[in-house]
């Protein structure tokens, strides 16, 4: 059955794609009360697909122009994808893969070189190209046992702020310091104007502190405490720490800092950590940051080989000839020569290669291309060709993003 897709523009329409996507995630109740205007301002123009069966909407995808940190700190363009839904009186009938393969070419069109987003369910995604890119882990941190090694200096100052106020400042923080950490991307004020909704829309305490001097600080941190009814009674009083940007060693150190000093909290949850970091070793009992969870992060997306391969630096010594597959954008298609001196194309026979997933799963050095032979993802002429690639492509840093879209 084919079905009709076009761009969603006036608030009507934008406002029934949320609630297509809410009822297809189950879990959301109805978007309404919102000012006219309002839901213009949580999407970019132009930018919600909508799939229509007759005149009724029945799934929607949408996407936010953004940028996109590569290993060796270049920022390439990138959309953020989200809201992907479709009604569940209609799937199982290709909607959305109508949509998703709609969205991409819309993506290529625009020039963004790569697409990234949060997947709902892990079996989705990949049929599209999306592979896994970063991952994140939630760490819980028994407070009364956390105590700093007395190695441990630095960190500036941190003071709380208005969290209704914040909304003004927290935009222009991350901006003038934006991370250089692979997967980084730039938080547009779509984004931002959504976490102001969301933050509006719950109830209970909400506390935002900032590090460095007023006009030039350096990091933030959003928190909220739960299970408040029996705060007072309670020996497991928990605060969860929703956003946590620190992007140099001065203001990480001066956020933990704060965090542990935080009174009357027996437990701190981490929700979105990368996997190297710190934390644990800057502590004289290890044991009391424990890991709780790790889960798939970004889904990544190459939709401009050539120019995401060039755009990221690559170390060690030799070459390798990569030959990328990408049946669903053909253009993506080709054979590449890597070297630490960067990327051209090649005539040459590939000694390894792949498709969209599994550049998507390597490019941020996320995936050792061993990993990804092993699977099936990849296919290498010779052991010593995967030993090479993984030197070319390991980074220093974990990928990660940090945030959910």
């Amino acid at each position: 059955m084919t079905h009709r897709i076009r761009p969603l523009e006036t608030d009507d329409e934008l406002l029934a794609a949320s609630n297509v996507f809410r009822a297809a995630m189950v879990g959301f109740a109805p978007l309404t009360g919102l000012e006219p205007g309002q839901i213009a301002k949580l999407s970019e123009p132009g930018r919600t697909l909508g799939a229509f069966d007759g005149a009724e909407l029945v799934g929607t995808t949408e996407a936010v122009g953004s940028s996109l940190t590569l290993p060796g700190g270049r920022c390439v363009p990138h959309a953020a994808v989200t809201h992907v839904g479709v009604l569940p009186s209609h799937t199982r009938r290709g909607i959305a893969t109508a949509l998703l393969a709609s969205q991409l070419h819309d993506i290529r069109t625009r020039g963004e070189m790569v697409a990234t987003l949060r997947a709902s369910e892990a079996t989705i995604y990949e049929r599209f190209g999306y592979g896994v890119a970063s991952t994140s882990s939630t760490v819980e941190l028994d407070r009364r046992r956390a105590v700093l090694r007395a190695g441990v200096e630095g960190g500036g100052q941190v003071r709380l702020v208005d969290p209704s106020h914040a909304w003004d400042v927290l935009p222009r923080i991350y901006s003038e310091n934006h991370p250089a950490r692979p997967g980084s991307i730039a938080r547009p004020s779509v984004w931002w104007q959504l976490q102001r909704l969301r933050a509006a829309g719950t109830t209970g305490a909400r506390y935002v502190a900032l590090h460095g001097d007023p006009g030039a600080e350096t990091g933030f941190v959003r928190y909220h405490p739960v299970d408040t009814d029996r705060w007072f009674v309670s020996e497991q009083r928990t605060v969860v720490v929703d956003d946590f940007f620190a992007p140099t060693t001065e203001a990480y150190l001066g956020l933990v800092r704060f965090l542990l000093d935080l009174d009357l909290a027996d437990r701190l949850v981490f929700t979105m950590l990368p996997l190297d970091d710190p934390l644990p070793w800057l502590l004289t009992d290890p044991r009391a940051a424990r890991v709780t969870a790790t889960r798939d992060e970004t889904w990544l997306r190459v939709v401009d080989v050539a120019a995401a391969l060039a755009a990221r630096t690559y170390s060690g010594t030799g070459a390798i000839t990569l030959h990328i597959s990408d049946p669903l954008l053909q253009d993506n298609s080709g054979t590449f020569e890597i070297s630490a001196g960067g990327v051209q194309p090649s005539t040459a026979a590939a000694r390894l290669r792949t498709g969209p997933v599994g550049l998507a799963a390597a490019l941020l050095g996320a995936t050792p291309w061993r990993t990804l032979a092993l699977t099936g993802l990849a296919e290498a002429t010779d052991p010593e060709v995967i030993a090479l690639a993984d030197s070319l492509f390991r980074t220093d840093q974990a990928a990660h993003t940090g945030i959910y879209f």
